[in-house]
């Protein structure tokens, strides 16, 4: 029986878990979610939980719960706010399927994640009371009439007087139940009390010391609540691990990386999910000898950037899907100028405004595409917290040896996700090189193209003799406006031909899994940990099903055609839209695939098939393991049997 099976039949034991008496059940993993109304404080409890749990050595990936709106109505049901910690005695890489745990500060915002799948039967729910008694008496049979529903649907509810105990130590619990409800979870998970109180004077120290005081009272409030009112109380080992490591998000990596890449300038304009990326750097990045500068708007912001690294020192800018759109024509001129930009996309839904808290991929096709005419750039994307750092460097390194702008791209699924990475130790090779100042050789123009790979040696304002007029139109190799038919065709050329030269640098893509076999499925971005975790219980069940995660998205990595011709189908899995197979379009001619799907199908002209959804979420394992079932099971494979004892054993 799995972890996950047996911590289920462990909560619908009523009678063993009274037995239990408060001694902790062994388990590998769990899921805790708390959910509240906006500005209870459900993030800052999830999010130092999360962290205390990775300092204990466990593996920690959390995903916020955030409402479309700044301020959504108390009580309702689209105003679900709080946060997911996953957590375990192994590595984890993405939010898994439903919740074990729920701490639930009322029981409306609790409708908005059942509504998203995020509950089993078996889930426990710690919820605040308070309700039944209220003066409304609307709300006391809202309350009533939720919790009877709640165990229908086979939740195990324990209704529990949070706000009153909290009232004891403070006269405002709206701003302290989220250290009680910390304190709780430290008692039902055996979290360590002193890191806990550690944790929350670090989180509270500009405040002073009297409001870390009285959230230290509220935390230790908390743990004694439990161990009179839930009887539940788990314990999980720590991963075996021998290096050091940090607790950090995305976003905060995407900065971490900033500094150690030594771009000494980052200008943007804020814009949900990026903007924590500047609040972060604002905090830091005096530390060594850098500045964010906040511009009036998103283009303004590209422009400083861009005036920057035409003066010598590669600057970046950080924005999401609407600002990438408006950032669009200077992009263009730093193609055309070829002027070494980083530009890092923290993607969210959308059109337009779209879903501006929520996850979504559908920023790829406009990264690679969306500006005016040709405009070949590099396209990354990263799929991890980790790769965040380390692909920012990256980045800084090919925008200067390839004389253009590099889009990395990431998600919300990846900003405000928390998780435990290997400390990175700073590397000379990371900085950005000294300015050279040395004297221009006069014969050689500002764009002196090298016929094989399309690269040139970059004048620096300053260099004695390598003056040039830097134009965004279109110009020979010294820089001249130039209409002449073989002028632009030249420039095109060149510019295209950078991205072949940086392609047959790239490594091609590993297979996870087998090298060959019935099922391919393809990914990018913070879909990994769900794909890998989908492959290893299809795998484990004996289909012969492996995937590959593409890091370049523009140029592409190589071998791919290679790899596709080993597999009977391929799969992209993606978050962003694509047409139903039983939709209209594909009565008439075939339906839009999603953007992966259309890359593929453009640069290996293989067939491949797709599955996307657009819920403003991340996946879950167990819906792409589905989709791989239901693709293998239309293919008519069984799974092999001698493959399922070799997985099992």
């Amino acid at each position: 029986m799995s972890n996950t099976m047996q911590t289920a039949a462990i909560l619908q034991d009523d009678d063993m878990a009274e037995a239990n008496q408060r001694k902790p059940v062994l388990i590998n993993e769990h899921i805790v979610e708390i959910v509240s109304d906006s500005g209870e404080g459900a993030q800052k409890c999830g999010q130092t939980f999360g962290t205390i749990s990775a300092k204990m050595g466990n593996g920690v990936w959390t995903v916020e719960i955030i409402p479309a709106e700044i301020k959504p109505p108390a009580r309702s049901q689209a105003g679900a706010s709080g946060i997911r910690i996953r957590f375990g005695d192994h590595t984890i890489s993405n939010m898994g399927d439903e919740a074990d745990l729920v701490v639930g500060l009322n029981e409306q915002v609790l409708y908005g994640r059942i509504d998203q799948d995020a509950f089993r039967e078996g889930t426990i729910i710690l919820l605040e009371n308070k309700w039944a008694t209220d003066p409304a008496p609307e709300i006391q049979e809202l309350y009533c009439n939720a919790v009877e529903d709640f165990k229908k649907r086979g939740y195990i509810v324990l209704e529990l007087p949070m706000e009153e105990a909290c009232l004891v130590h403070t006269s405002n619990p709206r701003l302290g139940k989220n250290m009680f409800v910390l304190g709780m979870l430290c008692e039902i998970y055996q979290r360590d009390v002193d890191k806990a109180l550690n944790e929350i004077a670090e989180v509270f120290k500009h405040k002073g010391e009297k409001v870390v005081s009285v959230n230290h009272n509220l935390l230790k409030a908390g743990v004694e609540f439990a161990r009179e009112h839930v009887s539940y109380c788990f314990t999980i080992p720590p991963v075996d691990v021998d290096q050091e490591l940090l607790v950090m998000n995305g976003n905060q990596a995407v900065g971490l990386g900033v500094m150690a890449a030594g771009i000494e300038v980052v200008s943007m304009y804020p814009i949900t999910p990026a903007t924590s990326a500047s609040h972060y750097l604002a905090g830091v990045v005096d530390q060594v000898g850098a500045i964010v500068h906040q511009a009036e708007d998103e283009i303004a912001a590209i422009g400083f950037a861009i005036g920057c690294s035409y003066a010598g020192k590669t600057a970046c800018t950080i924005t999401s899907g609407p600002g990438l759109a408006l950032k669009s024509e200077f992009i263009g001129l730093a193609v055309m100028s070829e002027v070494p930009l980083v530009i890092v996309d923290v993607q969210r839904g959308g059109p337009a405004t779209g879903l501006p808290t929520k996850i979504e991929q559908g920023d790829l096709m406009a990264a690679i595409y969306g500006s005016p005419g040709d405009s070949p750039k590099i396209v990354m994307a990263a799929a991890t917290i980790e790769e965040c750092f380390h692909m920012v460097i990256t980045a800084r390194k090919l925008a200067e040896t390839f004389r253009g702008p590099v889009i990395l791209l990431t998600d919300a699924n990846l900003a405000t996700g928390q998780q435990p990475i290997p400390r990175p130790h700073l590397r000379e090779e990371w900085f950005a090189p000294p300015f050279d100042q040395s004297p221009w050789t006069k014969d050689v123009p500002p764009y002196d193209w090298d016929p094989e790979t399309g690269l040139s040696p970059r004048p620096i304002p300053g260099q004695v003799g390598g003056e040039y007029v830097l134009t965004g139109l279109a110009h020979t190799q010294k820089s001249k406006v130039a209409y002449e038919p073989h002028a632009n065709q030249l420039g095109h050329e060149m510019r295209s031909r950078k991205l072949a030269s940086l392609r047959a640098t790239l490594k091609e893509p590993g297979v996870y899994g087998d090298p060959e076999g019935d099922l391919l499925v393809v990914g990018w971005g913070s879909t990994l940990g769900a794909i890998q975790e989908a492959v290893d219980r299809a795998r484990a069940e004996g289909y012969k099903v492996s995937s590959v995660h593409v890091r370049f998205l523009s140029p592409l990595q190589p071998g791919l055609r290679d790899i596709f011709m080993r597999f009977d189908k391929i799969l992209t899995v993606e978050l962003n839209y694509s047409d139903p197979p039983e939709g209209l379009m594909n009565q008439t001619q075939p339906g839009r695939p999603p953007h992966l799907a259309l890359v593929l199908r453009g640069r290996t002209r293989r067939d491949i098939d797709y599955w996307s959804i657009t819920q403003g979420r991340p996946l879950k394992p167990s819906e792409v393991y589905d989709v791989i079932i239901d693709r293998l099971e239309g293919m008519g494979i069984k799974p092999s049997r001698s493959q399922k004892v070799a997985a099992g054993s």
